[in-house]
């Protein structure tokens, strides 16, 4: 008798929010992930890159997505406004729909429009704290919701950020507290939860004074990378890494120290 072909392992899929750049942290994550043996749904949303200085790249996606492809990744692409508030549980359905079960989703995506205590707007105010804060609970609870017996894996992207860029450093503030909150309510369904803070990564909003500036605090003597961030996403993402829960992560090449 011939022997029975062994069936090939399933890939495990993840959704990374905030993936529409190739400069982009998320697009450095998708490639780890990618390579690691993850499938992938990407979310972007290009109204929020057209207000900010590096402007609308609509070709990143389309360019990612081949990238990531070529390496064996099945990618799916969404977008989506996560300040809806009926978007967010909606890309969770579409994600599984499209790639199956997650077992891993990170949240890298971010409204971040620098302001202060004195020029904050209340429009701008809401809108971070619904993108950042509100999106991110809806999105982890709707991961929990799905998880199969296996459980999975989450991991948000945040900041120290705080004078002078108050909404956003607010918003991710809280977000820390939600994704505490998320290691022990979700931790009996097999749900590890983290945040990870990547310190200074030039994906396109620094110009030249702020670069040297944040360069000469880094021990290393150079910026962070998306590639530097996604290996410790990676691993907090596999079964090695699903051992650290509730944990507020510093991966920054020591700038915090």
């Amino acid at each position: 008798m011939e022997p029975v072909p062994s069936a090939t392992p399933a890939r495990p899929a993840a959704l990374i929010t905030g993936a529409g750049r190739l400069a982009s942290i998320g697009a450095g994550i998708a490639r780890h992930l990618a390579a690691e043996g993850w499938d992938l749904v990407l979310a972007y949303w290009q109204d929020y890159d057209a207000r900010m200085p590096w402007g609308t790249q609509p070709d990143d996606v389309v360019r990612l997505t081949a990238e990531l492809e070529a390496i064996g990744a099945q990618v799916h692409v969404l977008s989506a406004d996560l300040q809806d508030p009926a978007v967010p549980d909606r890309l969770v359905a579409e994600s599984v729909q499209l790639a199956g079960p997650l077992q891993g989703m990170v949240l890298s995506h971010a409204e971040s429009v620098d302001s202060g205590i004195l020029d904050t707007s209340v429009e701008s105010f809401e809108r971070h704290f619904a993108v950042n804060t509100r999106a991110s609970w809806q999105l982890i609870a709707a991961f929990a919701r799905q998880a199969t017996d296996d459980g999975g894996a989450i991991v948000a992207l945040t900041s120290d950020h705080t004078a002078f860029n108050l909404p956003y450093g607010a918003s991710k503030g809280a977000l820390d507290r939600i994704v505490i909150a998320a290691a022990r309510e979700l931790g009996p369904l097999g749900i590890s939860a983290n945040v990870l803070n990547p310190g200074p990564v030039d994906t396109g909003w620094m110009d030249d004074e702020v670069r040297a500036a944040l360069t000469a605090q880094q021990p290393t003597g150079r910026l962070g990378t998306p590639a530097d961030v996604a290996g410790t996403v990676g691993f907090l993402l596999s079964p090695a890494g699903r051992w650290v829960s509730g944990q507020l992560i510093k991966s920054d090449g020591g700038f915090s120290a």
